[in-house]
């Protein structure tokens, strides 16, 4: 269809692998993951490194909330370089595995720290290898987030979820009214299918949270902040609709899922970076987001957060957030 966005999914497929079948074996400290904050794809990165307590071994760079058309860039970090790659732009590691690389610079990105050069930014693949290649160093009481029994509905719940992901995507950078149009409708098909999936059971699969949880949360935590409005998804904000509401806030106050939010980068990124669709570059001074600290009620449809593991502690000094509260 004439103006419909289309993500270009063909990543960098080389995986960090238990037996290093692919040239890179799982090594505490020899890879660094690169994150944005207000990316949602690098959001399920973080969070599950987080939930899996893989901070000792797998150190994270975190790119500003801003970029040109080149690159991600340190621009937070002394001196705008990273302090371990040395590095100002993603880009260079992209460029040092292949001179020649032309498509996109994405977060997340695994970085091999002594070559300098990017392992792979093929985000599906990355949170599902933390939980299954990087086992060996997962903390004490590390949740199963991608348990063997549950992994083809996982997926296939995953295939809905990624029509919100991307639908918001979809949504915003369409180019022709009809393209818009399509997307919105399909959009809120797949919101309106996973809220009722989500009335009768605390969580997306079975009674813990799984990688489909992690998936569906970046998008709805960013969803009044940015989406509603910049990418005119606007039918319903989530607060308006209980079920996600109370499901988002749910996440939002378990360990490991709003301590990774910075709402301040995320305005940022989308209201600037975005100029074709906000020209002027102006960031919105609301919502307010507090509603997202206010009890849930979820607990009541049963479930278990971690399953029979614990909560993770709390998050590197250097690697907090600003609250909302």
């Amino acid at each position: 269809m004439a103006g419909e966005f289309q993500r270009d999914m063909n990543y960098i497929a080389t995986r960090i692998t238990a037996d290093g079948r692919d040239g890179y074996p799982v090594e505490p400290g020899r890879y660094r993951l690169v994150v944005a904050r207000a990316c949602p794809w690098a959001n399920r990165a973080v969070i599950v490194r987080r939930l899996l307590g893989l901070e000792p071994v797998l150190s994270m760079g975190i790119a500003g909330p801003t970029h040109d058309e080149r690159s991600w860039q340190f621009d937070l970090d002394p001196g705008g370089r990273d302090p371990v790659l040395g590095i100002e732009r993603l880009r260079e590691a992209f460029l040092a595995r292949d001179p020649d690389y032309a498509k996109g610079i994405t977060v997340p990105a695994i970085v091999d720290i002594p070559t300098g050069q990017v392992v792979t930014n093929d985000f599906p693949q990355i949170t599902l290898d933390f939980s299954t290649e990087w086992r060996e160093h997962h903390r004490p009481g590390a949740p199963e987030l991608y348990p063997q029994d549950l992994r083809a509905e996982i997926d296939e719940v995953g295939d809905l979820v990624f029509k919100v992901n991307n639908g918001v995507y979809k949504t915003g950078f369409a180019q022709s009214q009809e393209a818009h149009d399509k997307a919105f409708h399909e959009l809120f098909e797949a919101v309106d299918l996973l809220a009722e999936r989500l009335s009768g059971q605390r969580y997306l699969v079975g009674d813990t949270i799984t990688e489909a949880d992690v998936h569906l949360f970046p998008t709805l935590v960013r969803f009044d902040a940015v989406y509603h409005g910049h990418f005119k998804c606007n039918r319903h904000k989530i607060t308006e609709m209980p079920v996600l509401r109370d499901y988002t806030r749910d996440l939002f106050q378990t360990p490991g899922f709003g301590d990774t939010i910075h709402f301040p980068q995320i305005k940022e990124h989308y209201y600037v970076v975005h100029r074709n669709v906000n020209p002027t570059g102006i960031i919105p001074a609301g919502p307010d987001l507090t509603g997202l600290l206010q009890p849930h009620g979820r607990d009541k449809l049963g479930g278990r957060p971690f399953g029979n593991g614990t909560p993770p502690g709390p998050p590197p000094e250097d690697e907090r957030v600003p609250t909302i509260a």
